[in-house]
């Protein structure tokens, strides 16, 4: 299950695809827009900030706009970078790989096989949905079914 952090990011992010090119949205705005506490938000966007997925611009018009194109963002980036790793077991993580502590042997290990084909899947669908696939679509793309 995604933390409520990382629901609330994946919505900022949409927020921000969906806003007309060239124009910034007010954390104000997304958070009355997706119903996300503004305080929340704002350390939300500063860690996407410092992540080098939005950047904000200061002044009347200024706010928060995407720093790079919603059709090379995934899904799957963003969890790991707000939730962590998204493997069910220490043992099949990408960025945080940990031997179970009470596993006798990986490679006969019968619920590291079963978990390995939900991770692969997990992946397929996280690491290829892009948000622009997102909200053009609103669904995940056939090709990664």
């Amino acid at each position: 299950m995604i933390s409520q952090k990382a629901k609330y990011a994946l919505r900022a992010l949409v927020a921000l695809c969906k806003a007309p090119p060239e124009s910034s949205l007010m954390i104000a705005e997304i958070s009355k827009a997706q119903a996300i506490p503004k305080k929340f938000l704002e350390q939300i966007l500063l860690e996407l900030k410092r992540a080098g997925i939005v950047m904000s611009r200061r002044g009347r018009l200024g706010g928060y706009v995407l720093l790079r194109p919603a059709d090379k963002l995934t899904f799957g980036e963003v969890l790991r970078l707000i939730d962590g790793p998204i493997a069910p077991l220490p043992c099949l993580s990408k960025i945080a790989y940990r031997r179970c502590a009470d596993c006798q042997d990986e490679a006969t290990c019968e619920i590291r096989h079963v978990f390995a084909h939900v991770v692969k899947a997990q992946r397929e669908v996280l690491d290829h949905t892009t948000f622009a696939d997102a909200v053009a679509a609103g669904r995940v793309p056939e090709a990664v079914l």
